[in-house]
């Protein structure tokens, strides 16, 4: 008589009980992984924001145009008569005591001229007049130089003081934008810090939403590979059927059973 043998390999039985609960821990963590809210993960909430000292950088960005008012009055500085806002009040007051001086000592000179001419008998005569008449134009000449030596001496002080101010003004107008910038450019770099820090907190806020999200799939898979790695480790465990194989005898007489039970039901029927 033949018989069936039918092998089955399984793993060892405390194997195989560890992994019958892994498939429901597995299930359920990829369910909870599918119905998680990302929202709670991922998003602007995890950007840092501008820090104080950045937002206090950009409002000060207007300070980058301070040189405007400066320009405006460099304008007022040019032109021809811009040297006249620096000439002195008591220019005209120094020329006229000046002038007053010189005449005085101009007319201090007439006596001495007659003198000479009394001396020289010449005294009323024509050429005392000569005389007199040359030593007066020659007065006044020397008056009118002295009188554009001081007008001069005036325009070029005023001259002077206006390109200065004008100098002082176009250097304002470069620095004034250079110190806001410098400041800008601290709070910026001090701000840039504060807000790295920021984002580092929230950063690591996010890494942890993220982790517990993933906590429970991670810890199936984790169980998973050691279940894995304990059934590549140890040998399987085989169990083995027989079954006889039937006779022709055994086989007639299972088929004869099996029409006669179908007979009688079909009479029974028939009843």
């Amino acid at each position: 008589m033949a018989e069936t043998i039918t092998q089955v390999t399984q793993p060892p039985e405390f194997i195989e009980a560890a992994a019958k609960p892994y498939l429901t821990e597995l299930q359920q963590a990829v369910g909870g992984f599918k119905e998680a809210d990302l929202s709670q993960t991922m998003g602007p909430q995890f950007v840092a924001g501008l820090s104080p000292l950045q937002q206090q950088a950009i409002s000060q960005a207007g300070g980058l145009g301070a040189y405007e008012p400066y320009l405006q009055t460099a304008a007022g500085l040019t032109g021809p008569t811009a040297y006249q806002q620096f000439m002195s009040p008591y220019q005209q007051d120094v020329i006229d005591t000046t002038l007053t001086e010189f005449d005085r000592q101009t007319q201090m000179g007439l006596p001495a001229l007659a003198q000479q001419a009394i001396a020289s008998g010449a005294f009323g005569g024509g050429r005392e007049g000569v005389q007199r008449a040359e030593y007066l134009s020659s007065a006044d000449r020397n008056r009118a130089a002295l009188q554009a030596q001081l007008l001069q001496q005036g325009f070029g002080q005023a001259q002077g003081l206006a390109q200065q101010a004008l100098t002082n003004q176009l250097n304002l107008a470069q620095a004034a934008p250079a110190f806001a910038s410098q400041q800008i450019a601290g709070l910026s770099t001090l701000g840039g810090l504060q807000q790295a820090q920021e984002q580092a907190g929230l950063a690591a806020q996010q890494q942890l939403a993220q982790a517990q999200v993933q906590q429970p799939i991670q810890a199936a898979q984790t169980l998973g590979s050691g279940i894995m790695g304990l059934i590549s480790g140890y040998p399987g465990q085989i169990q083995q059927t027989v079954q006889p194989t039937p006779s022709p005898l055994q086989t007639a007489v299972s088929t004869g059973a099996t029409l006669a039970g179908l007979y009688k039901g079909f009479s029974k029927l028939g009843d």
